[in-house]
């Protein structure tokens, strides 16, 4: 259709120029004959071609001044129309004026009002018309391209966000959706159109519209919502097991500058947590790091990366990255050079935990104030078969690094835990509280503020389960859980480093403090709910695999040993427990002998003393482990 403007794209202004010229010289001849009574123009002398030198003169000096030749035409909205409008309706007036003043008796070059009204109406139809034929043209050719190919896709939320996003589908030819309706909540909306897409029904019609329209995928707009109407349309989406994407915060994405429909995303699992995020408070509890030097250790891991990013926004004197693997090192190390600049004083050090040396070299020459402790081995399984890894890493590398704090006086040192330390059942999570019996100890009798914060998983840290899960969906299944009624607490990476940071802000010294995590969720409940947000139905499209509980792996994590109490801080979010008392000689003692059969790696007697070490700790292989046959929902 209209294929002739595809013939002429190299010279677009000239060409709608001289269709513009054509069209408002047509309107002119059209409105002189009716007003004469004389199509063939027999006899009017000059008075036709000066009216005809006017109006070239007059519309194409205004039409050039408004600059409507230097507009996209095919992306052309409301507006554009409008100004199109404008500009033809002052050409009219221009045009007028001029007649009016070189008219007298002699020359009748007046057309008279009927004429200017008729003329002014039909030019502006004509040169409205020409642009809307060709932007209908253009949205004809751009939903040509792809056809069939495109999905139908459900709009969730009437707003700003479902606008940005029908004005960029309209104007990228390559996309891949085709919108057909919208849903939202708010009454005034419903039956109105939005870009031509019409507000169906309300989200709790979801499924309904879904079977009615043939929709293939739902996209979430609304920035704007309680975490309990996010959760319960999400809900609704996942139901229908369509595909189910979502757009982040449409003021920050139109102050960033980048396209809405680039930044479309996956669903992720903490769009369902059910809570309000957590949200660091900066000017209550970040003033401890503002102008301090700070040490980072594991800085390039999941939650050391996440501490370098906030601790980076705070302004710290100096930053210190320190870790052993240069790949995560060099990739954080860009991003804040990336973000801050020369802003930001930081470097890097290539370094482990153990190396006494080396820690003393750094602490040393670079006065540090703070020490967020984020090193560590963590993988369950790993660890159940190389415990004395665990051990000289998680063991003694935090001793050997709370040691040197003490000794060059650093203010905070703060010890990233786990709810694993708690009744562990497993190598990794004993370790863990050993390292939190350290900071007890050193809080007792050292000037700094040692403190170990304690949480449970973080979603989508390296190696948690989200990542596998989203893998093995993307290869079309199975995805393995290890037990149906697995529970797990989970927090996002910056909510939990968020709390992390609040910790330090609190500490007084010795304390472990334990992070709210909300309720627990089902990790097959997880699992479900991921397969649904791609779009494939759980147990059918996806197969889920129960593989039975890994090494050293429980159930149900605790926040809380049965000695603790909890001890409520002035942020709701965080608990301090009461410590356990225990004697710091035989401790001392007993990790002197854990030393020597670590570095002699044998790991029937490592076991054996960290028991002696921490009486909570009971390992469970889960060699036998049962899952139980589980019936339909």
């Amino acid at each position: 259709m209209f294929k002739i403007f595809n013939v002429f794209k190299k010279h677009r202004k000239i060409i709608l120029f001289l269709c513009d010229m054509i069209l408002w010289n047509l309107s002119y001849y059209i409105t002189f004959a009716i007003n004469k009574n004389n199509f063939t123009l027999e006899g009017v002398g000059n008075e036709f071609l000066v009216g005809f030198a006017a109006v070239n003169v007059s519309f194409t000096l205004v039409f050039i001044i408004f600059r409507l030749y230097n507009k996209m035409w095919r992306y052309a909205d409301v507006e554009d129309f409008f100004y199109a409008g404008i500009a033809s309706l002052t050409a009219n007036i221009v045009f007028m004026l001029f007649m009016m003043v070189i008219g007298n008796d002699q020359n009748n070059y007046d057309l008279g009002s009927r004429t200017y009204i008729c003329f002014a109406l039909m030019s502006t139809l004509f040169v409205m018309m020409f642009r809307i034929i060709y932007r209908l043209n253009k949205i004809l050719e751009r939903r040509n391209l792809a056809g069939k190919a495109k999905k139908r896709l459900m709009i969730v939320g009437a707003g700003e966000g479902a606008l940005s996003v029908l004005s960029e589908l309209s104007k990228s030819p390559g996309n891949e959706y085709i919108p057909v309706c919208i849903v939202d909540d708010d009454k005034e909306k419903l039956h109105r159109r939005i870009a031509g897409v019409k507000v169906e029904g309300t989200t709790y019609e979801i499924s309904q519209l879904c079977y009615k329209h043939d929709i293939e995928a739902i996209l979430f707009t609304i920035s704007q919502i309680s975490v309990a109407d996010k959760k319960r349309i999400l809900d609704a989406c996942a139901d229908t097991h369509l595909e189910v994407k979502i757009i982040p915060n449409i003021y920050n994405l139109m102050t960033s500058g980048v396209p809405i429909t680039s930044s479309i995303r996956q669903v992720e699992v903490e769009d369902l947590l059910g809570r309000e995020p957590v949200v660091f408070d900066t000017e209550k509890y970040g003033k401890y790091i503002v102008g301090q030097t700070v040490l980072v250790t594991g800085g390039g891991g999941s939650i050391g990366s996440e501490l370098c990013r906030q601790i980076a926004r705070l302004k710290p004197r100096h930053l210190i990255i320190l870790d052993i693997y240069e790949n995560n090192a060099y990739e954080i190390q860009q991003e804040l050079i990336r973000k801050h600049g020369s802003d930001l004083s930081f470097e890097v050090q290539i370094a482990s935990v153990r190396d006494k040396k080396k820690l003393d070299h750094i602490f040393r020459t670079h006065n540090i104030d703070v020490v967020f402790h984020a090193a560590a081995h963590k993988h369950v399984p790993l660890m159940e078969t190389n415990p004395e890894e665990a051990v000289k890493n998680n063991v003694f590398g935090t001793l050997k690094l709370v040691e040197t704090a003490d000794k060059y006086h650093v203010k905070n040192f703060v010890q990233i835990s786990t709810d694993k330390a708690v009744n562990p059942t497993n190598v990794m999570g004993a370790t863990k509280r050993i390292c939190e019996m350290l900071i007890q100890m050193m809080g007792k009798k050292s000037k700094t503020n040692f403190v170990a914060v304690r949480f449970g998983n973080v979603l989508g840290s390296n190696g948690s389960v989200i990542p596998l899960f989203k893998e093995q969906i993307r290869t079309g299944g199975p995805v393995t859980v290890t037990h149906p009624d697995i529970i797990r607490y989970f927090m996002t990476i910056p909510e939990a480093v968020s709390l992390v940071l609040t910790a330090g802000s609190l500490a007084k010294g010795g304390e472990i403090f334990i992070l709210d995590m909300g309720e627990p969720v089902k990790i097959r409940v997880l699992a479900e709910n991921l397969i649904r947000l791609s779009g494939f139905k759980p147990h059918e499209d996806i197969k889920i695999e129960y593989t039975g509980l890994r090494p050293g792996e429980k159930l149900y994590e605790e926040l809380l040993l049965n000695e603790e109490g909890i001890t409520k801080t002035d942020n709701k979010k965080i608990y301090i427990g009461k410590p356990i008392e225990f004697n710091n000689e035989i401790l001392m003692t007993h990790l002197k002998n854990l030393y020597y059969s670590a570095y002699r790696n044998n790991k029937e007697e490592v076991e054996k003393l960290i028991a002696e070490i921490v009486p909570t700790f009971h390992h469970a292989t889960n060699e036998n482990a049962e899952i139980p046959v589980e019936e339909d929902d």
